[in-house]
């Protein structure tokens, strides 16, 4: 059996990207069962965005390549930033100060055993 990877993108996330980086470190490296264990007990509004693209990138390694999904571990987690919406926020004397709404991209990378094709 030989080594494959599978990646699933989560693109426009309207959350920022220092946040989500904060969550997908914690993944790094670890099984695909711990992460969803981890991601179901954590607090952060991040997981659950997190959590969905990880079974996503789990049902395209079934679907797809017929990985198994207990021999699958998170290989790599990237998190960059989207496109920023400005907007301007009235204040006092008639000034304007600037709202940065954030956004991120995620890709989520898992290896796994890929079956043998004959």
């Amino acid at each position: 059996m030989a080594k494959g990877t599978v990646t699933a993108k989560l693109k426009y996330l309207r959350m920022s990207p220092r946040r989500l980086r904060l969550i997908g470190d914690l993944l790094k490296n670890k099984s695909v069962e711990k992460a969803v264990a981890l991601l179901d007990n954590m607090t952060k509004h991040g997981a659950r965005p997190m959590k969905k693209l990880l079974l996503s990138a789990v049902a395209n390694a079934k679907h797809n390549f017929n990985m198994k999904e207990d021999g699958l571990k998170i290989k790599q987690i990237i998190v960059n930033g989207g496109p920023i919406l400005y907007r301007w926020m009235p204040r006092a004397m008639g000034r304007a100060t600037p709202i940065r709404k954030h956004s991120a991209h995620i890709e989520i990378t898992l290896e796994g055993e890929m079956p043998d094709k004959k």
